[in-house]
């Protein structure tokens, strides 16, 4: 069965304004049920963040589609990691793995452009349908805050892949 890794960061990135600062993401897919509770290493997200991860959002939607087929059809799983300590200069380690049978899922993310043709990210649409930028962020483990300086630098005329942890669909 092919795997497919799907890296959650530990902190922020160094372009985002909480540089270095704990993104509590593995704590909240632990909220979300979407990984086993880990009691040697929990930690308490504060108030004020999301509770849950229900989702992960990614660039290359048609890459993603082709490898959610493979998982759709039972031939593919993701395995959800962390570096052990800074990125891409250390060990991933795996903190779950999730098939077709955890009922994860993709949907496409596509933004519009406005009058004046620019994108923006305000103006969106999941599958052709509508939704609220602040309950996107918030699914995705982030204020909106967090969620619209993470995404900055994104060009938004090419489509995200929302990657599904739960059954949970917009």
């Amino acid at each position: 069965m092919k795997t497919y890794v799907l890296t959650l960061s530990k902190t922020f990135p160094a372009k985002h304004p909480f540089v270095g600062k704990p993104t509590f993401f593995k704590t909240k897919l632990e909220i979300a049920n979407v990984i086993p509770f880990d009691e040697t290493n929990r930690q308490s997200v504060p108030d004020g963040q999301p509770q849950m991860k229900l989702h992960t959002i990614r660039a290359n939607y048609p890459l993603w589609r082709k490898r959610f087929d493979e998982i759709e059809r039972g031939e593919a799983c993701i395995s959800l990691r962390q570096w052990s300590g800074k990125p891409y200069a250390s060990k991933q380690i795996e903190i779950g793995r999730l098939s077709k049978d955890d009922g994860i899922g993709i949907q496409r993310l596509k933004f519009q452009p406005d009058r004046d043709g620019q994108y923006v990210w305000w103006n969106f649409n999941i599958d052709g349908r509508y939704s609220d930028v602040h309950s996107l962020a918030m699914n995705d483990g982030l204020t909106f805050y967090a969620w619209k300086k993470w995404f900055k630098d994104y060009d938004f005329s090419k489509p995200l892949a929302i990657i599904h942890f739960t059954k949970f669909r917009y």
